[in-house]
């Protein structure tokens, strides 16, 4: 996530592995992969040549972009496409190169470039939260019985078990995970609209290469023009605060159960403190916490680039590209915050 440019904190509040999933490495990958699925369909279809097709397809196999030539390319247009297609050209030459990303425009490549990403990373945080949800059961397994004073309000309430808190806690991260599941059909799309979304040089083809393409990447093919229609992926920032929050729920109750004076949870791996060594400071909680209200922040902003002007959006667009990847990297850190946390829980339940 990279809030702060610091190693240390980005171990705490960032995830490596989402990074690298949307990363310029994993990136490049997914833009060229459209570029390859487009070439192929459009042959099928006989908008171009087999044989363009396979001088696209052999140039990209091999391609490796120049980084630095892209970086400036894409400070001037606003977008890495323009640059990414030149390059490419020049790989591919002759009349081949012509062929290329033909119809096609950079939002339909970035835009599909991001739901071949999001495929990746969303494997990933169901893997995480099958994980976390074999950890509530062996928690219910050990201490589902224990007696804990239920609170309302922060106030003693009447009593309960460790396992009626447990299982509220589970159910919030089962439903948010559900709702994250519910949005792949929806934002694990193909884009291919074309510059004002009407798909103008395709023509009478473009429903027969749209269902080419989305075969070949994996993706459904929507049924509205999603240049300048973003539901989806406030819907995705929906589900991924959904689950920060959840996870964030889990971490405040364990902080207050971990207080001097309530102790009815004990944790091992705690944090310590430069001044009072006798402290183990609940870290994975609190950091629970912060990515929750994190993601709860970053969801009003992103709620921002719904607003997209005509038919597409620089501004609106550009704000998703800053939004989205932070919160989907808060999210897989929160994840791994909460497996740590919960493989580290030695007992819940009132003191004897």
């Amino acid at each position: 996530m990279a809030l702060t440019g610091q190693p240390y904190f980005d171990a705490l509040l960032g995830d490596a592995e989402v990074a690298a999933l949307l990363g310029p490495k994993a990136d490049v990958a997914a833009l060229l992969r459209f570029e390859m699925a487009l070439a192929r369909a459009q042959a099928e279809a006989g908008m171009i040549t087999a044989a363009d097709a396979a001088a696209i397809r052999a140039a990209l196999d091999a391609f490796e972009p120049d980084m630095e030539r892209l970086t400036v390319s894409t400070l001037k247009d606003g977008v890495p496409v323009p640059g990414l297609v030149q390059q490419l050209r020049e790989t591919i030459g002759g009349e081949a190169a012509k062929a290329l990303h033909l119809g096609a425009t950079s939002q339909d490549v970035v835009d599909t470039a991001l739901a071949l990403k999001l495929k990746a990373v969303f494997e990933c945080f169901e893997s995480r939260l099958m994980i976390i949800d074999r950890a509530f059961e062996a928690l219910l397994q050990r201490f589902g019985s224990t007696p804990l004073m239920g609170r309302s309000r922060m106030q003693a309430a009447i009593a309960m078990t460790a396992g009626d808190r447990i299982a509220v806690w589970r159910d919030a991260v089962v439903n948010a995970g559900a709702a994250l599941a519910a949005q792949k059909p929806h934002s694990l799309i193909l884009s291919l609209a074309g510059a004002v979304g009407t798909s103008e040089k395709f023509g009478d083809k473009i429903a027969e290469i749209r269902q080419s393409m989305a075969i070949e990447l994996g993706l459904a093919v929507p049924t509205y023009g999603p240049h300048a229609d973003r539901g989806r992926i406030a819907d995705v920032g929906n589900a991924l605060s959904r689950i920060t929050g959840a996870l964030g729920k889990l971490g405040q109750d364990v902080a207050l159960m971990a207080q001097n004076g309530i102790g009815t949870i004990t944790l091992s791996g705690g944090g310590g403190s430069s001044a009072m060594p006798h402290k183990q400071n609940p870290v994975r909680a609190e950091v629970l916490v912060a990515l929750a209200r994190f993601n709860a922040v970053q969801l009003s902003s992103l709620h921002q680039s719904l607003v997209h002007e005509q038919e597409r959006s620089g501004a609106a667009w550009t704000l998703e590209w800053l939004v989205l990847p932070q919160m989907l990297e808060a999210t897989g850190a929160a994840l791994t915050h909460a497996i740590f946390l919960l493989d580290h829980v030695e007992r819940i339940g009132d003191p004897a």
